[in-house]
């Protein structure tokens, strides 16, 4: 999430990463800052800042070079006007980049371009005259981008002008109302008369002044003056820093990148030990995904602490989360059953969701926001939201497994019957959570909206996927096929949840479910899914050519 912390940490045990800022930001990363809607030590808004602006928390600017986040906000408040004519703002919905003219193999974009796009200011006007319309207003996936890209508009300007760098409580906010909008140092004389707001608005300035000269140790004592000061303004309104150590401390550890590195290494020693050493092998997994798993732990309890909600809100949370339920799942039945092919089966799509996560922060967003007002109940967030992304895992769990049993058909070895039971149980796992999750989805929707259920594209592709499952499980159960199309199912099935899961959110951007909409990877999740489709056929394929050279060995081979 934070490349400035991320980089820091790395130097100190890795040769290949480092970090050459202008100026020590340590004692700046722990001050308070308002953004967004809750209070986050200002690394972490420098950091979230420009993930938001322009789509990466590292700026790589004309000649390459990689600009840390904290260095960058200085950067561009102190240099407003050296930074309108550079692409800084993100549009990464590339049917809105053509609609107002700009060239498709760009996705950053200068403030002078953007202003000057009479085509995107007529669509600007227009998406704000929509949201002033009574009721409930439903925008378009265009529309939608049109409003957020106004939004990363408003933060770099508020950048530039210094109105961004709300570091000072309000004289009326207190620890009930903390949320209350904070001001710069500058508003501190005017809002708190007397020497305590004129040191702070000073502090202020120095900050600023010091960073220009470029003088390291000023700096510091600037930001360390002005975090004192703010907090000695009003103590009440400002966080614990135990709270703000913890988010900063995060954002170092950065717990799912070390975690899918365990899992990772996990899954080539059980590869490496597949032939000889089996048994350490599998003692030294098991360690290494159990390393993992705590690192993940790690992760979701400390941004429950940070954020006070849930850990499953936006799409980031339900990749991480997915992750970590289909390594939940592989322990439990490999608790049970004591074989590899679970852990084989799990890992790999773990680590490729937590790679995802952790590097395609443009479409993922990792931020910890404050909730949107349908989903301010933790008791559903905790219930009907868990048990639909839990139910994900169990069926990713399962695809892992389909994958093990149609690679072995694929290349013309036996199935172990024992691969069938595996799969069986994780189909089962994620029926009854599919099934739990969307009733009680219907209850939360008529909690927050006076309906159970109004089709709406989330409420429908997830009946479609439980659906889906439901009719391969009894399929099986009646004899209309056996391991092998139970294998097969298991992997068509799971596109109707990434439909569900991805496509309501980043492809049809429609529906009462907003505040889980996106855009990217639309190519990359198209091309798995085609690759998925020729990955079946071939094997159907592969089967069927076997079969007829050797039709009564097929059938011991795969009846589950």
């Amino acid at each position: 999430m934070n490349r400035f912390f991320l980089i820091l940490l790395a130097a100190l045990f890795t040769p290949f990463l480092g970090w050459g800022g202008v100026a020590d930001f340590s004692a700046l990363e722990n001050a308070p800052i308002q953004s967004g809607g809750r209070q986050r030590p200002f690394g972490t808004f420098a950091t979230e800042t420009m993930q938001r602006i322009t789509g990466r928390a590292t700026y790589v600017d004309e000649a390459g070079a990689k600009r840390p986040p904290m260095e960058m906000v200085f950067e561009i408040a102190t240099h407003p006007e050296a930074w309108q004519d550079r692409p800084l703002v993100l549009i990464s919905y590339a049917p809105l980049r053509e609609a107002i003219g700009f060239p498709k193999d760009r996705k950053l974009f200068s403030l002078k371009e953007l202003f000057a796009n009479s085509e995107l200011r007529s669509k600007m006007m227009a998406v704000e005259a929509r949201l002033q319309e009574p009721g409930r207003v439903e925008l378009s996936r265009e529309e939608t981008e049109v409003r957020d890209l106004a939004s990363r508009l408003s933060l770099a300007q508020a950048l530039m002008s210094g109105a961004a760098f709300t570091m000072i409580p309000p004289p009326e906010a207190d620890g009930a109302h903390s949320e209350l909008m904070w001001i710069t140092p500058g508003q501190a004389a005017t809002a708190y008369p007397g020497e305590k707001g004129e040191a702070a608005a000073q502090h202020g300035g120095d900050l600023f002044r010091t960073f220009l000269a470029g003088d390291q140790a000023a700096f510091s004592e600037a930001a360390r003056r002005l975090s004192e000061a703010a907090s000695a303004l009003h103590p009440s309104a400002v966080r614990t820093t135990t709270l703000l150590g913890l988010e900063t401390t995060y954002n170092r550890i950065h717990p799912f990148r070390w975690a899918w590195a365990a899992y990772a290494l996990a899954a080539i020693v059980l590869g490496v030990t597949s032939l000889a050493g089996r048994a350490t092998g599998y003692r030294i997994a098991w360690a290494l995904v159990l390393a993992g798993f705590a690192l993940q732990c790690y992760g979701f309890v400390a941004r429950i602490l940070i954020g006070s909600r849930g850990p499953v809100t936006n799409m980031y949370e339900s990749v991480v989360w997915v992750a970590f339920g289909t390594i939940l799942f592989a322990m439990i039945l490999e608790a049970i059953y004591r074989s590899r092919y679970l852990f084989l089966a799990a890992l790999p799509v773990a680590v490729i969701t937590l790679i995802l996560a952790d590097t395609q922060t443009d479409i993922l967003n990792p931020a910890i926001d404050p909730l949107s007002g349908v989903l301010r109940s933790n008791f559903w967030l905790s219930t009907h939201v868990t048990s639909i992304t839990l139910s994900y895992a169990a069926f990713a769990l399962a695809l892992g497994v389909g994958h093990i049993i149609l690679g072995k058909v694929l290349l013309g070895r036996k199935v172990s019957p024992p691969l069938y039971n595996y799969l069986y149980r994780s189909l089962q796992i994620g029926v009854l959570l599919l099934a739990i999750g969307t009733i009680l989805g219907g209850v939360w929707a008529n909690y927050s909206w006076g309906r159970f259920w109004d089709w709406d594209p989330k409420e429908t592709w997830a009946l479609i996927a439980l659906l889906g499952y439901l009719a391969l499980l009894h399929g099986r159960f009646a004899g209309w096929w056996s391991g092998f199309g139970l294998a097969v199912g298991s992997i068509l099935a799971f596109q109707s949840v990434v439909m569900a899961w991805y496509g309501v959110n980043f492809v049809l951007g429609q529906g009462l479910h907003s505040y889980g909409f996106g855009t990217g990877g639309f190519p990359a999740v198209l091309a798995y899914v085609i690759a998925e489709v020729v990955f079946v056929v071939l094997v159907i394929a592969r089967r069927a050519s076997s079969k007829k050279g050797s039709p009564r060995k097929e059938k011991q081979a795969t009846t589950a």
